[in-house]
């Protein structure tokens, strides 16, 4: 599912209003520090997305068809999946 730009922009503001109240970040230039966590969470949708695309390919490539929705489908799913997260380091 891709994160909408509305979507980022809420995040962005839950992140750095609960970083401000547990007193682990100050933020002198408010737009500056909302600009960069919307950036830095696009980022990570933007990576997660490939990893997604990644795993469905892989599953795809298999010798042998699995049905997408089944459960062996879903398995392979999150294990490339992980897999690709753990190789990537996100």
């Amino acid at each position: 599912m891709r994160l909408t730009d509305p979507r980022i922009s809420h995040l962005s503001h839950r992140l750095r209003n609960a970083l401000q109240k547990e007193g682990l970040a100050g933020f002198p230039d408010e737009p500056a520090a909302h600009r960069e966590a919307k950036a830095v969470l696009d980022s990570y949708a933007d990576a997660e997305e490939a990893v997604d695309v990644f795993a469905r390919d892989r599953i795809s490539r298999l010798s042998r068809k699995v049905q997408e929705g089944g459960r062996e489908w879903e398995i392979l799913y999150r294990k490339y999946f992980e897999e690709e997260i753990t190789r990537r380091k996100l």
